[in-house]
């Protein structure tokens, strides 16, 4: 280590008492941490790309200093999900520090990245004051049974109203309207049970009408559009 000339000419001071960092709450104990291996938890973070065309969720389960689980969320842009099964593959096993510093293919995955770092190294993890964290596997019960992000995808013109595409119980096939053409309710076919009945033997048809559900007063409706087409 090199020292400058003034400093190699003044007089040492006693450095007095060291208390370390402060704590951070983590899997419900209070850790003093001085390394990557100090730290642990399990959260979330909202990630975006330079040009803000699409977003990235991503959930990590860190042990230890080590990802031992991730969940990789995209939405809005057609090659994230490529980048995104890619950095399923590059983030499992790396400490924080190799994560933060890799690249992950997308910005938005890059800046989620960032942002969890920031979360998990200051003690705001979901699992701050959760004795033991959570088990590896955690993130999948986020999804579901069927095992599919949770997706709002909404339309609407001044012209001519909103349209429900997609919610977070499935894919909307009809849209409820009163006597005054408001929206009271939708019907919808959750995709990852239908294609669990199909992988059961269910015939298509079958597995989608075993699928569909509806929600608020549909039955009660005056009218029924579909909100792909009308």
């Amino acid at each position: 280590m090199i020292y400058s000339t003034e400093v190699q000419h003044m007089c040492p001071i006693a450095k007095g008492a060291y208390h370390g960092p402060a704590p951070i709450p983590e899997e419900g104990k209070w850790v003093q941490a001085k390394q990557i291996s100090d730290i642990s938890g399990l959260t979330h973070g909202i990630g975006w790309c330079a040009p803000q065309q699409g977003a990235c969720k991503l959930t990590l389960n860190v042990k230890e200093g080590v990802i031992e689980e991730a969940l990789v969320e995209t939405i809005g842009c057609s090659g994230m999900t490529h980048s995104a099964a890619m950095a399923s593959e590059i983030l499992i096993g790396k400490t924080l520090l190799e994560a933060l510093n890799t690249d992950l293919v997308c910005d938005a995955i890059n800046t989620a990245m960032r942002e969890l770092f920031l979360q998990i190294v200051y003690g705001r993890t979901q699992t701050a004051f959760s004795e033991g964290g959570l088990p590896i596997g955690a993130s999948l019960e986020d999804l579901g049974k069927g095992l599919r992000s949770q997706i709002g995808t909404m339309f609407a013109t001044k012209e001519k109203g909103p349209r429900y595409l997609e919610m977070a119980e499935g894919y909307c096939t009809r849209v409820a309207l009163n006597a005054e053409n408001e929206i009271i309710g939708y019907e919808f076919i959750n995709l990852g049970k239908m294609m669990d009945f199909i992988k059961k033997g269910d015939e298509p048809a079958a597995a989608l009408e075993k699928a569909k559900g509806q929600y608020g007063q549909f039955d009660n409706a005056a009218k029924y559009v579909d909100p792909r087409q009308e």
